[in-house]
């Protein structure tokens, strides 16, 4: 950790003074938007938004839901930001990515930087201000884990995308605390459907682009699987681990309401639909084909799921 910190120091004194670097000819909101990686953010506010709403249905705190939205929005774009700036090059490298800001010159290393670390800032401070320090010291969590163990895990380790999904996986639990006030059983229970969902979300994309990866350095499949025995066989046995944790609210002693039979429904429906795919890619030679299946169905999967748990506890 001590010698990445110290080449993340030379790599921005080494660039503040070099001649070569882009510098913006005028502001472009796109580029700047475009850094926070939008989708991938609104996944986190979309989350934790849930987390919020699945403790407190009824009648929620609006000007908490608020902050809690606007602080997780601006501490995930301002991850994502510092996380282009830390991969630049390696982006470059890539076809998927380098068309990004920072590869594609629209913005300038320092620009992204500075942008980074404010906002992620700004969003903490709202977090703290308008929540409380639970739902705060998550998130920063959060940050540390995402930037400083996964980013550069990503080029020494398979296991960076476990790491990339306990950040992933905090959001849900960030809404929980801003709602109760401090964690809890169930909140720690959306923790584990968050976490396990990203594991066959993300191996099916590694496969699928792991020559993408490969060029820009990234270890995100496992090595001697090149048939992709082993990271399909992991996908199967976390798809079956995410069922474990969606059906866990019914065996578990709660002080909140136990999901009734709307989310029994639809949470062994999805299951399922889930299941069906990741053994199809363990099992099925054509592993690219079964791969953007079962990514597609993961997409569909998880709102579903965590919509049908917040209306549930509704009724």
């Amino acid at each position: 950790m001590k010698l990445y910190l110290v080449n993340l120091i030379k790599s921005i004194t080494a660039e503040h003074g070099s001649s070569s670097v882009a510098q913006e000819k005028s502001f472009d909101f796109f580029a700047y938007f475009e850094l926070t990686k939008p989708r991938l953010s609104l996944l986190s506010v979309f989350t934790a938004a849930l987390g919020f709403l699945v403790h407190d249905p009824l009648i929620p705190d609006l000007s908490t839901f608020f902050c809690l939205s606007l602080g997780t929005a601006l501490a995930a774009g301002g991850a994502a930001a510092l996380n282009q700036w830390m991969e630049r090059k390696e982006d470059a490298l890539m076809v998927r990515t380098s068309g990004r800001p920072l590869p594609a010159k629209l913005l300038s290393p320092q620009v992204a930087l500075c942008f980074g670390i404010a906002i992620s800032s700004i969003g903490l401070l709202i977090l703290g201000w308008g929540t409380n320090f639970w739902a705060m010291g998550f998130t920063f969590a959060t940050l540390l884990i995402y930037l400083f163990l996964y980013t550069p895990l990503k080029k020494r380790s398979v296991f960076a995308i476990e790491m990339g999904a306990v950040a992933g996986a905090l959001p849900p639990l960030i809404g929980w605390v801003a709602a109760a006030g401090s964690p809890s059983v169930f909140g720690w229970i959306l923790f584990g459907i968050l976490f396990t969902w990203q594991m066959p979300h993300f191996m099916a994309i590694a496969w699928n682009f792991r020559d993408d990866y490969s060029k820009g350095g990234f270890k995100l499949h496992l090595f001697g699987d090149e048939n992709g025995y082993l990271l399909s066989r992991k996908s199967l046995i976390y798809s079956f681990l995410l069922t474990a944790f969606v059906f866990s609210p019914f065996f578990i002693e709660s002080s909140q309401k136990v999901p009734g039979s709307l989310y029994l429904f639809f949470a062994t429906l999805l299951s399922v639909y889930l299941i069906l795919p990741a053994f199809s890619f363990f099992t099925n030679e054509n592993r690219d084909k079964s791969a953007r299946r079962l990514f597609f169905v993961t997409i569909i999967y998880l709102p579903l799921l965590l919509a049908t748990l917040v209306i549930d506890r509704y009724l």
